[in-house]
């Protein structure tokens, strides 16, 4: 058990009360939780918002550029399709979010882990 001071509101020591252990962080080595908690704080401040326009979304015609068959060329049904030039980007990035939760329980043992007086 550990022991803990309690002031008044005049800054005067008035008593103390007996805490349990688990408060001051003392037991086993967390660091792969406090890791987890690390990482997701930072992954929540990732800006996340790099885009790019995909073939639906380029500019051009909707047009087939020419006929089916009896031209010599290679089929082609649009423009803006990602082997042309100006075409569309395949798998590029959108906008997204990339934080996550952790439990409640592994969150606060990393927290209690890392801070000598508890947390």
């Amino acid at each position: 058990m550990g022991s803990l001071p309690v002031y008044s509101m005049q800054k005067k020591k008035v008593g103390s009360v007996d805490l349990p252990d688990e408060f001051f962080g003392e037991g086993k080595d967390s660091s792969p939780l406090i890791h987890q908690a690390v990482v997701m704080q930072r992954a929540s401040q990732r800006q996340g918002t790099a885009s790019t326009r995909g073939r639906g979304e380029v500019s051009g015609s909707g047009k087939k550029p020419w006929k089916q068959k009896h031209t010599g060329r290679a089929r082609a049904g649009s423009v803006r399709s990602p082997i042309w030039r100006h075409g569309g980007i395949v798998f590029g990035p959108k906008p997204r979010k990339y934080g996550f939760q952790m439990p409640k329980k592994m969150y606060r043992c990393a927290m209690r882990s890392m801070c000598p007086q508890g947390g």
